[in-house]
């Protein structure tokens, strides 16, 4: 009958309905397994992260702490700064020379001390020219330090032995009465000459003698006549005059110096770079070697006892 037949096809169609839905709950649960694996895999990276992070953490404290020791390293006094401040010796010397007989051969900075006083200095020892054993007492190479300064400040020293430097007038002129030094000046130009002045007599009065320079038998390369008037002037500065010139030398060429009138030399006159360093009369002067209007591109005077 009619009604039996319309009963049969919604049988029908409920089957193939519920089906339907079987098969979607046999996908939902493919699913869900798919999903609930991926989640476990993501746990298990979550912990492996978790575990690199603190083995990350920890290596960032122990970097962090090594950072902070070579920190306090570097700042502790008398510690290896680079290559080029080999060592600051806690042992003090009177000189370089005194240094490099005690067995310290490697250039850098040392402690001296002029014996008899408390008064100490730190400065570059040169261990490796003509045999070492050298003190260096004034070094110009870059212009990084001015030296148009004043008397006090020449009598004390300034810069950093490390680079630019002045000694110090009071400290040479004790060291050079206690015993005979030579001075050995050395000079670059900006086209990659060098050449020298060697004193085999050098000494630096007191203060109350302003200072006054004594230089005796010359050799070298810079000249054959000695650019620092022989035997030697007192020491001028901007506020010392005691040139010979009614000029005021240290202040018309700057920095100090043991000008005569104004004289042929001036080691600390103004820095001028590459290109600006010809046809100056206030520059870094040596007459016998680059004349009157050359400034140099690097000095370094040098002193070490005659009988080294």
């Amino acid at each position: 009958s009619f009604l039996e037949k319309r009963v049969l096809e919604m049988e029908d169609k409920h089957t193939l309905q519920l089906k339907s839905i079987k098969d979607e709950k046999d996908q939902l649960q493919v699913l869900v397994a798919r999903q609930n694996s991926i989640i476990e895999e993501l746990e298990k990276q979550l912990v492996t992260a978790t575990v690199n992070n603190s083995v990350l953490q920890k290596q960032q404290h122990d970097l962090m702490e090594t950072v902070h020791n070579l920190l306090t390293m570097i700042s502790t006094p008398n510690s290896a700064k680079n290559n080029f401040i080999a060592k600051e010796e806690q042992i003090s010397f009177k000189d370089c020379a005194e240094a490099f007989k005690s067995g310290l051969t490697t250039s850098g900075i040392y402690t001296l001390t002029v014996p008899n006083t408390a008064q100490e200095k730190k400065a570059y020892c040169d261990m490796e020219t003509g045999g070492g054993g050298w003190t260096i007492i004034q070094r110009r190479e870059d212009g990084s330090v001015d030296f148009h300064r004043t008397w006090k400040e020449y009598k004390m020293g300034f810069g950093d032995p490390a680079g630019e430097y002045w000694l110090g007038n009071e400290f040479v002129s004790q060291l050079t009465n206690q015993k005979r030094y030579v001075l050995k000046i050395h000079l670059k130009d900006w086209e990659g000459n060098e050449a020298y002045s060697l004193y085999d007599h050098f000494s630096l009065a007191s203060e109350e003698l302003k200072y006054r320079i004594y230089l005796k038998g010359l050799t070298g390369t810079a000249g054959k006549i000695s650019s620092i008037s022989q035997p030697g002037n007192d020491f001028s500065t901007k506020d010392a005059d005691n040139d010979k010139c009614i000029c005021k030398c240290s202040q018309m060429l700057t920095g100090g110096w043991w000008f005569d009138a104004c004289g042929p030399s001036n080691l600390n006159g103004m820095y001028y770079p590459l290109r600006q360093n010809n046809n100056k009369f206030n520059g870094i002067k040596w007459y016998y070697w680059k004349g009157s209007g050359y400034s140099l591109k690097a000095t370094t005077m040098m002193i070490r006892p005659a009988d080294f």
